[in-house]
């Protein structure tokens, strides 16, 4: 965890733009794709990657996510060399293991998760956030494997568990071995629902494909953030098969609050907020007793009235 802290003092920007001709100084700039305005790069670190004009959500990596959710210094990673080979020797365009070496020199990650233990507005947690940088955030066996053990850890220290998901769906270079991390993650969802344990997931953009059908979906709370697109597969293919068009907003995080499919959309800034809220209510025996009433008055003496 320490290099992620140094790697973000020497960091250096790539441009994203969703106009492909814009002319802007390479590594310092770019364009917002809602808004249109440009937007100096290192600026947005002090807004948690959401554009202050307005306020879409660009994508944040894991590193980021777990700092901005985590009580300041209190995150300890779990699991940190675990990592995927390549039991297929599988090769495309180029070789898995061509894909996994670029991938970590991209991220400085082992793995598309990180999971480790933290404190949430003074609760323990086991605290998990998957990066899209790393292979679309793919669920692989080591993906698999990690979170599966970030639902055993929680379940072992009872502490809630907490994890950001954005995914692009199984990864298709590991075959059956990355389609059985579905099950595997949702029996390790239940096991921690039966322990009577919180689980909280955060589906930001995207979330799709056999991640959003496996254990984002399993938790006790589920929130997204504003226009986040989460589904099994994507429109276009949806409307070529049932021959129908989808309605305005389908697979948006606001489309499917609507339908009562999650819980709660929650702006990026207020996170760490909502969730330490829901853990003041659930986590009832794990924070001081000052602390637990200031965070809820109405369970304090006379907090009712």
């Amino acid at each position: 965890m320490s290099d992620w802290f140094k790697a973000r003092e020497g960091r250096r920007y790539t441009v994203a733009s969703a106009d492909k001709s814009a002319d802007l100084p390479d590594g310092v700039w770019l364009k917002c794709p809602s808004c249109k305005h440009t937007l100096y790069q290192g600026a947005l670190e002090n807004t948690l990657q959401v554009c202050p004009h307005c306020t879409h959500h660009f994508d944040m990596s894991a590193p980021d996510r777990v700092l901005s959710l985590a009580d300041e210094g209190t995150f300890e990673e779990t699991e940190a060399g675990l990592s995927s080979l390549d039991p297929l020797r599988f090769s495309a365009k180029k070789s898995y293991a061509q894909s996994l070496a670029s991938a970590k020199e991209k991220t400085g990650l082992a793995e598309a998760v990180v999971t480790g233990r933290a404190l949430l507005g003074g609760h323990p947690v086991v605290l998990g956030a998957m990066d899209f940088r790393f292979i679309g955030a793919s669920m692989g066996s080591a993906v698999g494997e990690k979170i599966a053990r970030a639902f055993a850890l929680a379940q072992a220290e009872d502490r809630a568990l907490i994890l950001a998901v954005a995914s692009g769906g199984a990864r298709m270079q590991e075959g059956m071995l990355s389609l059985m991390q579905m099950a595997k993650t949702s029996a390790a969802a239940e096991r921690l629902s039966r322990a009577g344990v919180p689980y909280i997931s955060i589906l930001t953009n995207p979330t799709y494909g056999g991640v959003t059908a496996s254990f984002p979906v399993l938790a006790d709370v589920i929130l997204a953030e504003p226009g986040a697109l989460i589904g099994f597969t994507g429109p276009r293919v949806i409307e070529q098969t049932i021959r129908q068009s989808l309605p305005k907003g389908f697979q948006t995080a606001e489309f499917l609050v609507q339908h009562g499919m999650i819980d709660e959309v929650v702006a990026r800034g207020d996170l760490r907020e909502s969730i330490a809220r829901v853990l003041d209510y659930l986590c009832l025996g794990d924070v001081p007793d000052a602390a637990l009433g200031a965070a809820c008055p109405i369970l304090t003496e006379g907090g009712d009235e």
